[in-house]
C-alpha cells in the first residue's frame, strides 16, 4: 500500500513485531482469568490437597470432567504457578495450597469465584457503560435490586474472598501509621472486620468498633469470633449514609469505602466522620488512589472503571481529590504514607482540631 504524498507514519518502516507479543497479553487476559476460575469451580486444588499426584486423566474421573479438557486444563494451571508437574503427576504449588485450597485461613477461591460469576459479564458490557454511565453488574431501574442486596449469595464470595486482602491492608496500615495512641477505633463500612483484626493483632491497647450493613455485620461477627477477638472487637449494624455515625471515638478508619461513592457521597460521610470523632482524634482513609498526572497507577485505574460498571457514582480518587475533601470536612495536617497492598497504595490520615 502507497502512502506516496502523504506525511510518515510514525515508525514507520520499523520493525513492530516486537510489540504484538504485549497487545496479545492484553488482548487475551481473559484465557488466564478463565483457567482460574473453571480450575476452581470444578476443585481441582481441593482434590489435589486430598490426593496429591495424580495425573491428568485420574484428576477428570475424579472431578468428572473430560479427559482432553483435563489434560490440556492442569497444563495451563501448572504454566501459571498454580501446580507443579512431575512425571505427568500434579501437585499444588505453595501459592494454590495457601490460597485456593477451601477452609484455608487465606482462601481466595470466593472471591474468584465472585469475579466469574459477578465481574466478568459486567466487565463485558464495559462500552455499554461507557457510553451510558449506567452500572452494568445490577440493573439500577429495578428497585427490588441494589449491589448492596442481601439476598445476592455471590457478595457473600466477594467478602469471603475479600477478608485476607483486607486483613493484610489492617497488618500494614498498622506498620505504617503510629497509632500507638489509639485506643477506640471506628472501622466504618468495616466489612468483614478484616482491618479491624488485622490492627487489634498489632496493637494491644486498640478496641474496635466495625459499623456495617446488618448482612455483612453478621459475617463480621463471625470473623471476629473465629479470630478470638470479641472482647477487643464489636460489631454495630447501621447505614452510614443513611445514620448518623456512633461518636466518642478517637480513630476513624474508612478502608476502601470513599471509591464506592460520587463526591457529594465523599462529603456527606466524611462530614459525619469530623462530627462523630473526638476532637484531637485521627481519621484515616485508605484507597488505590491515582496519580495527579492520570497515568495510573495500575490498580488505582482499574478500580476506577470497575466502579463504573458497579456503582452509580463511585471513582477512584486523586490524591489531591483526597486531601480536598478531607480539608472541606474540617480535617487538618493531613498526611499520606504508602501501603504496598492489594487494597491500597497509600493511606492518609488527618486530625480534627
Amino acid at each position: 500500500m502507497s502512502l506516496e504524498g502523504g506525511a510518515r507514519p510514525e515508525g514507520a518502516g520499523e520493525s513492530s513485531s516486537a510489540d504484538l507479543p504485549a497487545l496479545m497479553q492484553l488482548a487475551s487476559g481473559f484465557w488466564v482469568s478463565n483457567v482460574l476460575a473453571s480450575a476452581v469451580e470444578l476443585g481441582v486444588f481441593a482434590l489435589l490437597d486430598a490426593r496429591p499426584g495424580l495425573t491428568a486423566d485420574e484428576v477428570a474421573r475424579g472431578l468428572g470432567i473430560a479427559g482432553r479438557g483435563a489434560r490440556q486444563l492442569l497444563p495451563a494451571c501448572a504454566a501459571l504457578g498454580l501446580l507443579a508437574a512431575t512425571d505427568g503427576r500434579y501437585r499444588n504449588t505453595t501459592l494454590a495450597d495457601r490460597h485456593l485450597v477451601p477452609g484455608r485461613p487465606q482462601y481466595f477461591g470466593g472471591f474468584v469465584r465472585f469475579l466469574h460469576a459477578r465481574e466478568y459479564a459486567a466487565w463485558g458490557r464495559l462500552t455499554e457503560a461507557l457510553r451510558t454511565d449506567l452500572p452494568t453488574a445490577w440493573d439500577p431501574g429495578d428497585e427490588r435490586v441494589t449491589v448492596f442486596a442481601a439476598e445476592d449469595e455471590s457478595l457473600r464470595l466477594f467478602w469471603e474472598g475479600a477478608h485476607p486482602l483486607s486483613l493484610a491492608c489492617g497488618e500494614a496500615l498498622a506498620g505504617a501509621l503510629d497509632l500507638s495512641g489509639a485506643r477506640a477505633l471506628l472501622d466504618v463500612g468495616g466489612g468483614t472486620g478484616a482491618c479491624a483484626i488485622g490492627l487489634c493483632r498489632h496493637l494491644p491497647e486498640l478496641r474496635a468498633t466495625v459499623y456495617e450493613l446488618p448482612f455483612v455485620a453478621e459475617l463480621a461477627r463471625a470473623r471476629v469470633a473465629e479470630a478470638d477477638m470479641e472482647e477487643r472487637i464489636t460489631v454495630v449494624d447501621g447505614d452510614f449514609l443513611a445514620a448518623d455515625l456512633p461518636a466518642g471515638y478517637d480513630t476513624l478508619l474508612l478502608s476502601s469505602v470513599l471509591h464506592n461513592w460520587d463526591p457529594a457521597s465523599v462529603a456527606t460521610l466524611l462530614g459525619k466522620c469530623h462530627r462523630a470523632l473526638e476532637p484531637g482524634g485521627t481519621v484515616i482513609v485508605t484507597e488505590l488512589i491515582l496519580d495527579d498526572a492520570g497515568a495510573g497507577p495500575p490498580g488505582a485505574a482499574r478500580m476506577g472503571l470497575d466502579m463504573l460498571v458497579w456503582t452509580l457514582g463511585g471513582r477512584s480518587y486523586t490524591e489531591s481529590e483526597h486531601r480536598a475533601a478531607l480539608a472541606a470536612a474540617g480535617f487538618v495536617e493531613v498526611r499520606a504514607v504508602p501501603l504496598e497492598v492489594m487494597q491500597a497504595n497509600l493511606a492518609l490520615a488527618g486530625r480534627r482540631r
